[in-house]
């Protein structure tokens, strides 16, 4: 099946259109997989979605679900995308040293993912937990109930994330100037 000769502009428009080339009733395991392929052949990683929404996608337009290997077909894709997140549960930002190690990891993957064929969803999933950190970060930061040292960590590791994102490039001279500012030093020397 070549990205070339499927017309759907949409993804839903495409994983109708594949599933009638495919012509069968049926759906499962087989098809699931063909349709993924078309879609991340037109569209790219990015654009993939789960078995199960593309079976819902067909059946709402008459194909017959083969429900077990719909359910097993999804399931094994789910895992998939979470084992290939365990790399994320290795950082830390619970203190500056963590954190600055943390975001040098963030950096070499975010580096080894662009020469990958699943960059767009790493760097989306790497994107998602820096937001999601940075999130939970400045919660941590605004809280009465945490200690202020911690809230200015906390406040000062959401700065290095920021920075981080806007351009990881620059990040390691950046950090390396912001630890030897009068105001880090004045701040968190201990």
């Amino acid at each position: 099946m070549s990205a070339k000769r499927w017309s759907g502009r949409t993804r839903d428009e495409l994983i109708i259109e594949v599933w009638e080339a495919l012509d069968c009733e049926s759906v499962g395991t087989r098809e699931l997989d063909q349709i993924q392929e078309a879609l991340r052949e037109k569209f790219g990683d990015g654009a993939l979605e789960s078995p199960a929404s593309i079976a819902r996608t067909v059946a709402d337009e008459g194909a017959v679900l083969r429900h077990p290997e719909v359910f097993v077909c999804d399931t094994k894709w789910r895992e998939q995308l979470i084992s290939s997140a365990d790399y994320l549960r290795s950082l830390s930002f619970a203190n500056l040293a963590d954190a600055a190690e943390s975001i040098r990891k963030l950096a070499s993957w975010r580096t080894k993912f662009a020469s990958q064929e699943r960059k767009k969803i790493e760097l989306s999933r790497l994107k998602e937990f820096v937001l999601k950190t940075k999130q939970d970060l400045q919660l941590v930061g605004r809280s009465s109930l945490v200690d202020p040292r911690k809230q200015a960590e906390s406040r000062e590791i959401v700065q290095w994330l920021t920075i981080w994102m806007q351009d990881p490039a620059i990040f390691e001279d950046w950090l390396s100037l912001r630890r030897r500012s009068p105001e880090f030093v004045k701040k968190f020397s201990d």
